[in-house]
């Protein structure tokens, strides 16, 4: 088992994804977006403290990050990796053999790459919710699940206006549709399940907010943490 090549994918991975892009659009503003708005680094908050622009340019970015982590970390992996003596990632029978290597490499810089935007070793292992950069993963790993997802979060703001129940509803519908376009990739379904549930985790301060009936609706400019 290429252990070394998958350890290289990960900290690769982790790294592109780690990159507090929501901080460093706002640092460069002039403003600490932790201690603005909900104090969230993602780019709902860097819209609603910075602008639309801004929060369009922090959205882009993440998801980008993540599509950059799948393909750009297995790319040097696969080509690097050989040179490590026994450490092939074409020769491994890690979980399904009947997967392409580099699939699996994609899938395992997924996961690391969003572990790394939500937390983040840049900012004390604090970061985002992950919604953005996970897209970008899945761009590159299953992008009509996550077209099915993106529709789900169209619809679910445009009925509630409210972001938070977007995010929470295309983070169920994008393991929904990985489970049911993607049936035989056992690995993906599961490890999409765990991602999406780590996002509505993540949205665990929203979900008790809607319950009071204090979290922010989109338009609104004032912004409960």
């Amino acid at each position: 088992m290429p252990i070394l090549a998958y350890i290289l994918t990960a900290l690769i991975a982790y790294l592109l994804g780690s990159i507090p892009t929501g901080f460093l659009v706002a640092r460069a503003k002039g403003v600490d977006i932790r201690s603005a708005g909900s104090g969230n680094i993602g780019a709902t908050n860097a819209m609603r403290v910075l602008g639309k622009p801004a929060g369009i340019l922090v959205l882009l970015m993440d998801a980008v990050k993540g599509w950059i982590a799948c393909n750009l970390g297995v790319f040097i992996c696969a080509y690097f990796a050989p040179n490590f003596d026994g450490l092939s990632p074409y020769t491994d029978s890690f979980t399904e053999p009947s997967m392409p290597p580099l699939e699996r490499f994609k899938i395992i810089a997924g996961i690391f790459a969003v572990l790394g935007h939500n937390y983040t070793c840049w900012l004390k292992f604090k970061g985002g919710k992950g919604i953005a950069t996970t897209a970008g993963v899945y761009l590159a790993l299953a992008p009509w699940a996550v077209l099915v997802a993106l529709v789900v979060f169209i619809l679910a703001v445009l009925v509630t206006r409210y972001v938070s129940i977007g995010s929470i509803s295309a983070a169920v519908a994008l393991p929904a549709a990985v489970w049911i376009m993607t049936p035989n990739n056992l690995l993906l379904g599961i490890v999409t399940t765990a991602l999406g549930a780590l996002a509505v985790y993540k949205h665990k301060s929203n979900i008790q907010r809607l319950m009071a009936g204090t979290e922010n609706r989109l338009g609104n400019k004032k912004e409960t943490k």
